[in-house]
């Protein structure tokens, strides 16, 4: 009989557990960010980008999938100080020669797998989906948790032509970077 007890506090226990670390988290986007990163051979540019939102599944207290909404329409520009050279270069990257945000306002980062600290999911930009692996560390403070880690991505494969040398030749020191960075810092809260 008392192993019987036992066994159904112990059950009982387990199930308090792992309903604490198991089910949804949101992706809190006011609290979390997203920095970019593009390098020519001329210099560099860097700015930010609003996570629009997003939600982790956890398992067993773990991250095991998810999705994250980047709202590609709040790209800017951090490093230009001149307004006017600053709207030139955003609105250039909103274009269709770069990432043709009035057709597509959205970016989705879906996380298929995790082992570790490797996260590995399917990434679309310009409708464009294609497989991505990447590490990312978390923290808890109180009840959130932040997720930090860095995306390089190869724009060449989602259409992103303008400057690149995979797709034009002679360019010279008009060269962009095929890869750009993005550096996240993603809040969940329970």
């Amino acid at each position: 009989m008392k192993s019987i007890k036992s066994l159904a506090i112990l059950v009982l226990a387990f199930t308090l557990t792992t309903s604490v670390f198991a089910g949804t988290q949101k992706v809190d986007p006011a609290k979390s960010s997203v920095k970019w990163l593009g390098k020519k051979v001329t210099g560099e540019h860097s700015g930010s980008i609003s996570v629009k939102e997003g939600n982790l599944e956890v398992s067993n207290g773990k991250v095991s999938g998810g999705k994250v909404v980047i709202d590609m329409t709040s790209l800017v520009d951090e490093d230009i100080k001149d307004a006017g050279m600053n709207a030139k270069l955003v609105g250039h990257l909103k274009s269709d020669d770069f990432f043709g945000v009035a057709t597509f306002p959205t970016a989705e980062l879906a996380i298929t797998k995790v082992e570790g600290s490797t996260f590995s999911g399917n990434l679309t930009i310009k409708g464009i989906t294609n497989p991505t692996v990447f590490t990312a560390t978390s923290s808890t403070e109180g009840k959130s948790t932040t997720y930090k880690g860095t995306l390089t991505i190869d724009r060449s494969k989602y259409n992103v032509k303008y400057g690149s040398k995979s797709f034009f030749e002679n360019l010279g020191d008009k060269v962009i970077y095929d890869d750009f960075t993005l550096d996240f810092s993603l809040v969940v809260a329970e």
